[in-house]
């Protein structure tokens, strides 16, 4: 499967380093971490109580991320529900 929508993006950094974003404001834990490549949105995955990765995509609609956590390389699109390697001028973000 093929992805348009990874082709357009230009990826910025994390927001943040020290968890999801979201989860920080409201004092909430996490379970594992997921970087929005549009903005930079760090959000928490689906397995957290929260999943403020999918609700940034619901909210704002920036379609790929991709794991912040470290040693995992992979990206998602949630238009496509697709599997996407992680673009290059995306790797520098990911820890």
């Amino acid at each position: 499967m093929t992805c348009e929508h990874i082709d357009g993006i230009t990826p910025a950094p994390p927001h943040t380093l020290e968890g999801c974003e979201d989860c920080l404001k409201i004092g909430s834990d996490w379970v594992h971490l997921r970087l929005c490549l549009s903005c930079g949105h760090v959000g928490c995955c689906d397995s957290s109580p929260q999943r403020h990765a999918t609700k940034h995509f619901h909210q704002v609609g920036h379609p790929v991320i991709a794991s912040f956590e470290p040693d995992e390389r992979w990206a998602w699109c949630y238009v496509d529900a697709a599997d996407l390697p992680v673009p290059r001028s995306a790797v520098q973000f990911l820890r």
